[in-house]
């Protein structure tokens, strides 16, 4: 729809546009016609189809933003969650490598015997004994304790031993 505007006046009524802009002149105002007045040369101020197909254009645009967005949203989490559970996965087969590993150990004999023997149930030929839990520690020169062991470190000094050796024990 094209818009109509004015028709520019003719050079000669530049004598009769003064005229009109005196407000008490009733010269140049012409009455209106018996269809009314003419809408024609007046500008649309409305919404034109020109408009609404760029304002139906945007919304439509807009809309298929929001929906890729949303899409993209949901293509993230979800790879998102399939890390985390590669991850899970992950740990959940090395902690079943660890429980198996466990139940081969423990289904060894020698591991049933020693759990045997710490209920008090060994061999035909073992006796069952246990410590009172008020008995003292042992002293630490005690047979089998650390500092009676091979390599131990002395408690004397090397020049000692050999004065020891070579001219007999002060004891």
């Amino acid at each position: 729809m094209l818009r109509r505007t004015a028709p520019t006046p003719p050079e000669d009524a530049s004598d009769e546009t003064a005229e009109e802009s005196d407000p008490g002149s009733t010269r140049g105002f012409q009455p209106f016609g018996p269809g009314g007045p003419d809408l024609a040369a007046l500008p649309i101020a409305g919404i034109t189809q020109r408009r609404m197909a760029i304002l139906l254009g945007a919304l439509v645009a807009a809309w298929i933003v929001l929906l890729f967005a949303r899409q993209v949203g949901d293509a993230s989490a979800a790879s998102s969650r399939a890390e985390a559970m590669i991850v899970e996965n992950a740990a959940r087969h090395a902690e079943i490598a660890a429980l198996e590993r466990e139940l081969d150990r423990i289904q060894q004999r020698r591991f049933i015997l020693l759990q045997a023997r710490g209920h008090g149930l060994g061999g035909h030929n073992e006796i069952a004994f246990s410590l009172d839990p008020d008995a003292p520690g042992l002293p630490a020169d005690a047979p089998g304790s650390a500092a009676l062991r091979v390599g131990a470190p002395a408690a004397v000094s090397p020049l000692e031993s050999w004065l020891s050796i070579l001219f007999g024990s002060d004891d």
